[in-house]
């Protein structure tokens, strides 16, 4: 099993190009890290409800073995298909999202998947790496069952990493998406967040959050909007000044690499500068691509 379990969704990526043309591609924010992880040499395995015989699960499968991750922990589901969306850019590289979920398997996740094996992955762990878009898709009934599963998978050392990646049309109010951070977040040894999520969540803003969740326990990683990476730990900030990428073309994916290069560093015992270096160089490449999870090749 691996050494690192992501959860989540993992969805078609359809990245418009050139007029009406569109490239598919295999994406969603925690497999874009389990990507990145396994690509940085970190055994990893993913955990996600797909469907069953269809061409998009067969090539999101293909896509978890072509990278190095194990899908011991993919659960199919007959006669259901996975979630789609659609990248729009403007000139600036920014995108747009359209989405087609709502019937996506992974809603289902904690009714079809076998949560014994789930259970005994999450305690054999090293790492567990979740998202607030893997809360939000699995709703109140699975999230209790997760977070029972984090806390008993904790107690038996395994670190829990968390990005809120807060997306309000997957939440009923903004209250919900601050209940379900707030529960997770105790559990954590990592949070790392943009700053712009938070700050459409929170009144006191990122900054406030971000010393009370470190000041509990947890190694923060903002994402500031002026482009500085800031780590909290136990009343301490570090500061980091932005590294200019080299071109943007797509800024899909570029803090899902970070937290993947951030997390393969810590967990290589790097201390938090070279960590943040890493993490910073990677979504610089990252940004320079279409799509979120760019080749092989220009991984360099």
């Amino acid at each position: 099993m691996g050494r690192v379990i992501a959860f989540g969704e993992c969805m078609v990526e359809l990245c418009v190009t050139e007029g009406e043309a569109a490239r598919v591609g295999y994406a969603g924010d925690t497999f874009n890290t389990a990507v990145y992880l396994s690509r940085l040499g970190v055994e990893t395995a993913y955990a996600t409800a797909l469907g069953h015989g269809d061409r998009f699960s067969r090539g999101i499968l293909a896509a978890m073995g072509g990278e190095g991750i194990a899908t011991d922990l993919v659960t199919q589901a007959e006669g259901r298909l996975p979630g789609l969306y659609a990248i729009e850019r403007d000139d600036a590289g920014e995108r747009s999202f359209f989405y087609w979920r709502s019937e996506a398997p992974i809603r289902d996740f904690f009714r079809l998947a076998d949560l014994d094996a789930l259970a005994r992955a999450f305690g054999a762990a090293e790492l567990i790496y979740l998202s607030g878009i893997s809360l939000a898709v699995i709703g109140a009934e699975g999230r209790a069952q997760l977070a029972g599963m984090l806390a008993e998978a904790k107690a038996k050392g395994a670190a829990v990493a968390f990005d809120p990646n807060y997306r309000a049309r997957l939440w009923a109010d903004p209250q919900a998406a601050r209940e379900a951070i707030e529960a997770i977040v105790p559990l954590c040894r990592f949070v790392s967040f943009s700053s712009a999520d938070l700050e459409a969540l929170y009144d006191g803003g990122a900054a406030g959050r971000a010393d009370a969740w470190a000041a509990a326990g947890a190694e923060i990683v903002a994402r500031d909007e002026d482009r500085w990476v800031r780590v909290h730990q136990a009343g301490e900030v570090a500061e980091f000044a932005p590294i200019e990428a080299s071109r943007v073309v797509d800024t899909t994916g570029a803090g899902d690499s970070f937290n993947a290069a951030y997390l393969a560093a810590r967990f290589a015992g790097k201390p938090v500068a070279e960590a943040v270096a890493a993490a910073q160089a990677l979504a610089g490449r990252v940004v320079g691509y279409p799509g979120a999870i760019i080749p092989r090749e220009a991984m360099a």
